[in-house]
């Protein structure tokens, strides 16, 4: 199985503007974000797609693979569309958010081990520690599975009703944002076009579930704060 790992990064977040490229002790969020994934065995080829030459040069700079995209996609998934366009002969592409400075080599060769069942079509990353404050935050997107450990629905708010779960002891789960796709599935995916779902809840996935994807949930205990909103950043620096 050959894997290409792309780290989409954009310049003009709504959120945090500049994000890929703040200070994290010493180095860029896209660099620490690329060095962690660098270490992954399952990964043969990591490049960072791209649409702003600031980003491009740091890429540059600190020696990695970087491709400049088109400016006019919506979604990180039709940015991986496009390199996987530029890099073909990959079975699984890994879609790596820039957001996520502390992704380790260990969370991406798992969810790349997914893939050894050949009726994967997707898999993503879930985290069963999820603090109070988790499920209040709509920065922190919180995730349904069935017995198949597939995914029923993703949201921003808690699910299901908070009322009755905490009675029950819910076994909460919150969505990392890690992705992976067979690269015959990445391209349906960035042909479909946006739902309401989608647009009610700003999460991408939804369009996938709507339109009929099944979506593997792969369990990891590594916690992995990501940097949504200027305010999380202060949360991760204890962990670099």
């Amino acid at each position: 199985m050959k894997v290409l790992g792309i780290i989409p990064a954009r310049y003009d977040s709504s959120r945090f503007p500049g994000k890929p490229l703040i200070d994290l002790k010493g180095k860029t969020m896209i660099q620490r974000v690329y060095e962690g994934a660098l270490n992954a065995q399952k990964i043969d080829t990591l490049v960072v797609a791209t649409d702003d030459a600031r980003i491009e040069t740091e890429v540059l700079r600190f020696g990695g693979k970087v491709l400049m995209t088109s400016s006019v996609h919506q979604s990180g998934t039709d940015r991986c569309a496009e390199v996987l366009a530029n890099y073909p002969g990959y079975d699984v592409v890994i879609n790596i958010q820039g957001d996520e400075p502390l992704v380790s080599a260990q969370q991406l060769d798992s969810l790349l081990e997914a893939f050894q069942d050949s009726s994967v079509q997707i898999a993503t990353l879930v985290n069963s520690q999820v603090s109070s404050e988790d499920l209040e935050n709509p920065n922190r997107i919180k995730v349904l599975e069935n017995a198949k450990h597939s995914a029923i629905y993703f949201s921003r708010s808690p699910l299901p009703n908070m009322h009755y779960a905490k009675e029950t002891s819910f076994p909460w789960l919150r969505h990392i944002g890690l992705y992976a796709y067979r690269s015959d599935i990445l391209i349906e995916l960035s042909q479909l076009t946006p739902c309401l779902l989608e647009q009610a809840e700003s999460l991408e996935q939804l369009r996938w579930l709507y339109y009929g994807y099944p979506i593997r949930l792969v369990s990891t205990s590594i916690e992995t704060p990501n940097i949504d909103v200027p305010a999380d950043v202060q949360k991760v620096l204890p962990f670099l």
